[in-house]
């Protein structure tokens, strides 16, 4: 329970800072082009990166703090992070192949998946 709990208060905070950085980029830029969502993937992978290095290399942190953090806090700003971390752990291992498949399936099923949703909704409800 208290794990998710961890989760739980870290993703409200991430959702937050989800948020203020498209308000952000949408005063500064505009809608014409997704700044916000970009902005958001790259700096959540940036800080994934940073923080899981210091975590687990340098502090030898907490699973308490990682759960609050990683999986909260950066989970809540963008799941783009998390995906990007399994990306370079398996490419680190030396699944270059496996790293590749998981790109390319993942945002192609992600992408068919919003297309279908759109479709079910628009011709079933």
């Amino acid at each position: 329970m208290n794990a998710i709990l961890l989760v739980a208060s870290g993703g409200a905070i991430g959702s937050v800072l989800r948020y203020l950085t498209g308000l952000a980029m949408t005063r500064l830029f505009g809608t014409a082009f997704p700044y916000g969502t970009l902005v958001v993937n790259v700096v959540g992978g940036l800080i994934m990166g940073l923080f899981i290095e210091l975590l687990t290399r340098r502090f030898e942190g907490s699973e308490e703090l990682r759960l609050f953090v990683a999986v909260g806090i950066l989970g809540g700003f963008t799941t783009f992070s998390s995906f990007s971390l399994d990306v370079v752990m398996l490419w680190q291992r030396g699944e270059t192949a496996s790293a590749a498949f998981y790109v390319l399936i993942s945002v192609v099923l992600s992408i068919c998946a919003v297309f279908l949703g759109l479709w079910l909704a628009r011709t079933v409800a």
